[in-house]
């Protein structure tokens, strides 16, 4: 829905009030025509220390239809691309980048607020778009469709250089609207978030329980007859 509610609002136009707005050629009035770069900071300095176990997200992490990272490893070192909450993690090698492996960065606490992963991430971070605007556009058909197309290096380890993604043209929205869509995505990133998380936690049930129940651990034959009983 959030991603939708994107497209609708800043690729097509159609955003509140927008009947009554005039365009200066391709773009409505107060819009302007920007880079990325402009808007997002891209790969920016993030210190992570080297010592000690720290959350990991290996590529295998990022999902190819779903903002949510699984699998974080723990890992000593820090080499790699580093990461806050809040952050989108694209990869930028093929065939990964054409699959749409893309991750919302929102599962670090404060004892652990910076962590690092696959070194082919591209990290974008907020700076005038939101983080849930960013996470959208990192999506976008045409968003990948740029980044697919700047792609060099040898035949199946081609990459996406950075600097093609900092050019990225892109159209400059007024604060006030790119304000009133991230309090309208940011809950749903929520619960999406949270229904994850729940869901993880029934898989661990399923796996710690299965095991008992098949070998006979765990009797039931008690609770078959209350509901036989109450049947």
């Amino acid at each position: 829905m959030a991603r939708r509610l994107y497209e609708e609002w800043f690729v097509h136009f159609r955003f509140p009030g927008h009947e009554g707005v005039e365009f200066d050629g391709e773009l409505p009035k107060g819009w302007s025509a920007v880079e990325l770069g402009d808007l997002v900071q891209v790969n920016p300095r993030t210190t992570v220390p080297r010592d000690g176990l720290k959350p990991f997200v290996p590529m295998g992490s990022l999902s190819e239809t779903s903002m949510i990272v699984e699998g974080v490893e723990q890992r000593d070192g820090n080499s790699g691309a580093k990461f806050q909450n809040a952050d989108t993690l694209v990869a930028r090698i093929t065939p990964c980048l054409e699959n749409g492996k893309t991750g919302f960065v929102d599962f670090l606490d404060v004892d652990q607020p910076v962590a690092f992963g696959s070194t082919e991430f591209i990290v974008l971070r907020p700076l005038i778009l939101g983080p849930c605007a960013i996470y959208c556009l990192a999506r976008s058909h045409s968003f990948r469709d740029v980044a697919i197309k700047s792609m060099s290096g040898a035949e199946g380890r081609q990459r996406v250089r950075p600097e093609s993604v900092q050019t990225f043209p892109i159209a400059q929205p007024p604060s006030e609207l790119l304000d009133r869509f991230e309090r309208i995505a940011s809950p749903m990133f929520s619960r999406v978030s949270l229904l994850a998380r729940q869901n993880a936690n029934l898989r661990a049930q399923r796996d710690l329980l299965l095991p008992k129940l098949v070998s006979g651990e765990i009797d039931v034959s008690a609770a078959e007859e209350a509901l036989e009983a109450a049947e």
